[in-house]
C-alpha cells in the first residue's frame, strides 16, 4: 500500500513539471538515442545501445514513481496553516546550544533537500520539531547518535 505523500503547493508544481519534462522531452531524447544506437549495427555488442536502454529504464521508473506520488499526494493548504506550532508547510527558525541560528522549511519527504534547508517531517530534526510551539526547546537524537538541543525562535508560513 503506497505511503501518503505530503506536498507543499510548490512541491506539487515541481513534481508536475518534472513529470511533464520526463514524459515529453526526455522520452523523445532517449528514443532518439536508441534509434541512433541501433543504426550502429549489432546491438548485442553495442554499448551506446545498452546505455540508452538503461537510461530509458531509469526515465520510465522515475515517471512511475512521480505518478504514484501524485496519486497518493495530499497538498498542504497554506491558507489554513497555523503558526502556533511547527507543521508541514511552515518555516521554523531555531537556535542550537552553541548559539547558531538556522531557518528550515518543514516539508514532506518527497520534497526534502537539506542543502536548501528543506527538512522532511520524517527526519530526526523534523520529527522533533513537528507540533512544537515557538519558545519550545527540543532534544534531537541525530543518526550518528549525538544529541542536539534546538530552541524554536519563530514559526512562519
Amino acid at each position: 500500500m503506497p505511503k501518503d505523500v505530503i506536498l507543499t503547493p510548490e512541491g506539487l508544481a515541481n513534481l508536475k513539471a518534472e513529470l511533464k519534462e520526463l514524459s515529453t522531452t526526455k522520452r523523445r531524447e532517449v528514443a532518439e538515442r536508441i534509434k541512433e544506437a541501433r543504426e550502429f549495427g549489432d546491438i548485442s555488442e553495442n554499448s551506446e545501445y545498452d546505455d540508452a536502454k538503461n537510461e530509458q529504464a531509469m526515465v520510465e521508473r522515475r515517471i512511475l514513481d512521480i505518478e504514484e506520488q501524485l496519486r497518493s499526494a495530499s497538498v498542504v493548504d497554506e491558507a489554513r496553516l497555523s503558526t502556533d506550532a511547527v507543521q508541514v508547510g511552515t518555516r521554523v527558525s531555531v537556535k542550537d546550544e552553541r548559539g547558531k541560528t538556522k531557518e528550515y522549511a518543514i516539508v514532506g519527504s518527497a520534497e526534502a533537500d537539506p542543502k536548501e534547508s528543506k527538512l522532511s517531517n520524517e527526519s530526526p530534526v523534523g520529527r522533533a520539531l513537528i507540533g512544537q510551539p515557538q519558545g519550545a526547546t527540543v532534544t534531537v537524537t541525530l543518526p550518528n547518535g549525538n544529541t542536539r538541543k534546538l530552541e524554536i525562535l519563530g514559526i512562519s508560513r
